[in-house]
């Protein structure tokens, strides 16, 4: 049977395995009143453990090896800092050791004392084929109280984690939260594939500069298609070349310095999402409205928190364009609803949270929270394989949770620090121990 030593940690910890009859290798009873407290540094596996062996109560540490040979091969024998070693766990004993001072180590060896049914349910688990995630074919079987309060500290983990990301920026911009915003809404305009040079623009196009011009969508537009480098062509078209000569004008007292155009990417794209008709819905946001920051936090109506972003109309010239120069059949370029619940969940919740982070603000932390479950879960092929696997998603904070498992947990393979693996893990334990093991 293959397994990971971090395995056997997970054994020791929940005390995963027989306890009748416990004894070390030479003979002497066991009696584990603490299993200590997991280590993940250098040094001992477990520290502060209490164990007694034979009639002598040891507080010390605990090192878990999957053989005893291990430890000679980790070095731990020329190692001061294991002579507080009090018991040596090991699944084999195929050496005996000593630590540094000379001491023989106690063992405890756990080849016979883990069920059979836990082991499958392990390899199942981190060794599984053909499937999107671990659990895939048993996560139908958790209840459902486990999976969501899993899925409510993922949440908060997959929030913590953007928080940081907005941190950071704030540094950048030391301490604007408005400018923050600014270049987080940006790039959440590009989503994944034009995200970078959304980026780029906010960086290259100050608030303070276009929040001068922000009461004229023709001037808005000149400023952030220049910047974005698209009003460097020759096109006979009347509207481009307003456009070029206001931007042109604006360019100069500001000493704006564009991006390359060859930066967007419009290959494999809907011309719904070409960067061109991003852009257009960007300025024309920024044209109603550039003071969000005041507004999301003073809002108390998380009904209507996406008043801001609904029935966004970039200017009509986009009607019956994809392009600059390009007529094409009349459409509406209206920012749609999947727009802007994505700008709700990846920049408005994420930097509420941020907010109430750094100012110590419950309301605004909450405020994130129930925007979240406000709103629809997300749909993409992750949630999908959740959904079909039987796990109930009921909201946006549901599928950001998911989100995060998959990526942080399921492809890792870290299963055994997952709350609904170790469910499935302890569960099929418990099924196949009986109680008269223990």
């Amino acid at each position: 049977m293959v397994f990971a030593e971090d395995f056997l940690h997970y054994i020791w910890k929940f005390r995963l395995f027989q306890h009748k009859n416990l004894k070390t290798e030479d003979g002497e009873a066991i009696e584990i009143i603490s299993p200590g407290l997991h280590h993940h540094h250098a040094g001992p596996d477990f520290q502060q453990a209490k164990i007694r062996i034979a009639d002598t109560l040891w507080a010390g540490n605990v090192e878990i090896h999957i053989r005893s040979s291990d430890w000679m091969r980790h070095n731990h024998s020329s190692d001061p800092a294991y002579n507080n070693v009090v018991l040596h766990v090991v699944y084999k004993n195929d050496q005996e050791i000593r630590n540094e001072a000379g001491f023989k180590m106690p063992v405890l060896v756990l080849e016979d004392r883990i069920s059979d049914q836990l082991l499958i349910s392990y390899q199942n688990l981190v060794f599984a084929e053909m499937v999107d995630f671990p659990c895939q074919k048993t996560v139908h079987r958790v209840d459902e109280l486990t999976v969501q309060t899993w899925l409510s500290r993922m949440l908060i983990q997959r929030l913590e984690e953007k928080s940081a990301r907005v941190k950071a920026v704030l540094t950048q911009q030391k301490g604007n939260w408005a400018e923050t915003f600014y270049q987080l809404l940006a790039a959440n305009f590009g989503f994944k594939i034009n995200a970078l040079p959304f980026e780029l623009l906010a960086k290259s196009l100050p608030l303070q500069i276009l929040a001068k011009h922000s009461s004229n969508l023709l001037q808005t537009e000149a400023l952030i298609f220049g910047q974005a480098g698209f009003l460097t062509d020759d096109f006979a078209d009347p509207y481009y070349l307003t456009l070029q000569k206001e931007y042109q004008f604006l360019q100069q007292k500001y000493s704006l310095f564009p991006l390359e155009k060859h930066l967007w990417k419009f290959l494999r794209l809907r011309p719904s999402n070409f960067p061109t008709v991003r852009l257009a819905q960007f300025a024309a946001l920024m044209h109603r409205n550039n003071h969000f920051l005041t507004d999301l936090i003073q809002t108390e109506k998380i009904n209507n928190i996406d008043a801001p972003f609904t029935g966004i109309n970039p200017s009509e010239y986009w009607l019956d364009h994809y392009q600059f120069g390009k007529i094409s059949k009349p459409n509406s370029k209206t920012l749609g609803r999947s727009s802007v619940e994505n700008i709700l969940i990846n920049t408005v919740a994420v930097f509420l949270f941020a907010f109430g982070n750094e100012n110590q603000d419950e309301t605004q932390r909450g405020k994130a929270l129930q925007i979240l479950e406000n709103l629809p879960c997300e749909n993409n092929f992750i949630i999908s394989n959740f959904i079909s696997a039987g796990i109930k998603v009921k909201s946006a904070a549901n599928s950001q949770a998911l989100i995060e498992l998959k990526n942080e947990f399921c492809d890792k393979k870290r299963c055994l620090n997952c709350g609904i693996g170790h469910k499935i893990l302890k569960t099929n334990h418990y099924a196949a121990a009986g109680p008269d093991l223990f």
